[in-house]
């Protein structure tokens, strides 16, 4: 259609009621969680971008799958229509499922890293990160000069940095490396996309060292999608055929299916060869449980499996990505940095330039995510220094390379008056942004500490 308006390619068949907590109410609660967006109640909050992982709506045809879903322990039917369907789409001969990605990760990483080994990423998300460092390995960052730039409108920043892949395994030695690994999108990133030939270049640099090459995919429709956009002898293929050739460049990945499987919960670990599979199905039934639940219930088997085929529609992923770019064109549009140009699922504000007064050890992203809430009740996350910032010997921190805030857009799930009401609030803090102070740390955990440190205003 010729018209401007992105209208969203479905109808609303329920609705679930927002509570509006005042001022007052909302600053007792950051008191309550010690300031961690993470400790709110969900009726606490208005509008709730901290995430876009199972926090979606599931269609109408989800749901009546889940009503014919089998609940059979072993050999479940609904087992068999995942497996089918992932099969179709990534071409992997076998696939595990999992209740969600980081246990497909936490599998993977149990099965094939060691102590001392080294795992490249163009970008390692949180999740990720975590679980190669519990095997006492290093998660290594290896983006482009260009992710580091969120002023940069080069189209597919989260492309990984080829020549410095091949220095890392030449520095560290190939036996040091058990796989290699990129993110699509790149989430860590500002959800900026991989392009085709960049994962081509890798897939060669693998096969010349013989390392396996693996995909994190949980946002694969969109990386498509960005695909068919922006890289040339694209536009003319589906979203299907270039997510397929995608996969096809990879010996495995790991998926959270609470993204681009548009689904509440559940993931998979998908692969080529049987005798890795066996030993991660053989860690499953230690701790997921039968290789063909995987730790799901046979109706979110029927759920993920429609879910992966509808988030491929064009329909759906035009819809999407504009959304997205609309929030961003409008925070944007008022003198507000974020990276650039938007990301598929999420708009990432720049606090390293919005709240430059702030030093990064005192969290400006997160001095910004708390404001976003006291001011609206919009919650998103910090992807700053409290997520990936690293402990030195003499006690400081080494900082993140970005501050960002994240304001993941849940999919189906908001209109476009609930992304005009996250806009006004973000102009609205952007208009006394000189008066936020930074925040300090009082308690964290060893491991994933942004999910529960407590904090306090410095």
């Amino acid at each position: 259609m010729p018209y401007r308006t992105i209208i969203e390619p479905f109808r609303i068949h329920s609705v679930q009621a927002i509570e509006f907590p005042s001022l007052e109410q909302r600053e007792a609660a950051l008191e309550r969680a010690g300031y961690n967006l993470f400790g709110l109640h969900g009726n606490e909050v208005i509008i709730d971008l901290l995430t876009d992982s199972g926090t979606g709506a599931m269609s109408s045809r989800q749901w009546a799958g889940m009503m014919v879903g089998d609940e059979s322990y072993a050999g479940s039917r609904s087992y068999f229509r995942f497996r089918d369907v992932i099969e179709d789409l990534t071409g992997f001969g076998e696939i595990i499922p999992a209740h969600q990605g980081r246990a497909a990760e936490k599998i993977l990483f149990a099965t094939v890293v060691n102590e001392g080994d080294v795992v490249p990423n163009n970008t390692h998300f949180d999740t990720t990160r975590a679980n190669v460092e519990y095997q006492q390995a290093e998660a290594r960052d290896i983006v482009i000069a260009e992710g580091h730039d969120p002023a940069s409108e080069f189209p597919f920043k989260g492309n990984m940095d080829v020549a410095a892949l091949e220095r890392t395994i030449e520095e560290v030695g190939r036996d040091r490396v058990p796989l290699v690994m990129v993110t699509v999108t790149n989430n860590s990133g500002g959800g900026q996309p991989v392009s085709m030939a960049n994962l081509r270049a890798v897939r060669a640099v693998c096969d010349r060292y013989d390392i396996p090459f693996f995909l994190d995919a949980c946002r694969f429709a969109e990386n498509a999608w960005f695909i068919k956009q922006r890289e040339d002898g694209y536009s003319d293929k589906t979203p299907k055929e270039i997510a397929q050739e995608m996969f096809s460049l990879a010996d495995g990945c790991t998926m959270s299916a609470k993204k681009d499987g548009l689904s509440n919960i559940g993931g998979f670990l998908g692969m080529n060869d049987p005798e890795v599979a066996q030993q991660c199905r053989n860690l499953l039934i230690l701790t997921e449980g039968f290789p063909t639940y995987g730790g799901l219930a046979g109706y979110d088997l029927e759920a993920i499996a429609q879910g992966l085929e509808e988030v491929l529609q064009e329909e759906y992923l035009h819809y999407r990505i504009r959304s997205t770019a609309y929030l961003a064109d409008k925070v944007n549009s008022a003198g507000i940095p974020i990276m650039r140009p938007p990301g598929g699922h999420a708009v990432y504000i720049d606090a390293k330039s919005f709240l430059s007064h702030i030093p990064p050890g005192q969290y400006p992203a997160q001095a910004l995510a708390v404001e976003l809430y006291r001011e609206g009740g919009v919650r998103g996350v910090e992807i700053g220094s409290v997520m990936f910032g690293r402990p030195l010997p003499d006690g400081t921190e080494e900082p993140a390379a970005m501050e960002l805030v994240r304001l993941a857009v849940p999919r189906r799930t908001y209109t476009q008056s609930h992304i005009d009401f996250v806009g006004e609030v973000v102009i609205a803090v952007a208009q006394r942004a000189e008066t936020l102070r930074g925040y300090r740390i009082t308690a964290q955990a060893p491991w994933l500490r942004h999910f529960t440190a407590r904090f306090a205003p410095v």
